[in-house]
């Protein structure tokens, strides 16, 4: 740990980034009550079109649904690190590092700047620094839409998304392995556009992963 990082941990003390309660180590950025409490997929894996793999360590649903909303809307930004940290987790015990670049699904530049951040970045920029891989900008969201959340089904969802993305480095997904973050999969069809504007603009495959995914039934 940084000098800058014991200064800060001085002031503003490491909490879970899940209860909130207060840790004695930054470490994992997680409680051992968390750890042991959590919703796992336990290497439960999702697909949907033009991804063939998604990767999740945590279902979206109890204190892991809770979280994910205070992360998002509550002005939140570090928990990010240590969610990205799960998911370098996951990835690395699934035997899923097959890629050559990470990218993310973006917020809309209205959107963005109501919260401050854009909460996939994070996750996407931590997890490379985990993974010892770059992180780097592809897709923009081109058309604000009403947020996925509020819609039911699965094709309201699709026709929402439908057009909202653009590939803003085509020479960047040219050829590419792409693995594409995002905070929660639901339904995928947020995840599946971005694939298909990928896919394109010539990238050889998409792989995606988050932090959570609802369960399937």
């Amino acid at each position: 740990m940084g000098r800058l990082e014991r200064v800060l941990d001085i002031f503003f003390p490491p909490k879970c980034a899940f209860c909130g309660s207060l840790l004695s180590d930054a470490g994992e950025g997680i409680c051992p009550a968390c750890l042991g409490t959590l919703p796992w997929t336990d290497g439960a894996e999702r697909k949907t079109d033009f991804i063939p793999r998604i990767v999740a360590p945590l279902y979206y649903e109890g204190s892991v649904r809770e979280a994910m909303l205070w992360y998002k809307f509550h002005n939140a930004p570090a928990r990010g690190r240590g969610y990205g940290r799960l998911i370098a987790q996951e990835l690395q015990k699934r035997g899923a590092l097959d890629f050559d670049v990470i990218t993310w699904v973006p917020l809309s530049r209205k959107r963005e700047r109501r919260r401050g951040y854009d909460q996939a970045r994070i996750l996407a920029e931590a997890l490379g620094k985990h993974l010892d891989r770059e992180a780097r900008p592809l897709l923009q969201k081109v058309r604000d839409v009403p947020p996925q959340s509020h819609l039911n089904t699965a094709e309201e969802r699709r026709a929402n998304i439908s057009g909202c993305y653009a590939v803003c480095a085509p020479d960047r997904a040219a050829g590419k392995r792409v693995l594409l973050v995002d905070d929660i999969v639901t339904t995928g069809s947020t995840l599946s556009e971005c694939a298909r504007m990928l896919m394109l603009s010539g990238a050889e495959r998409v792989w995606a992963a988050a932090l959570a995914c609802r369960r399937e039934r």
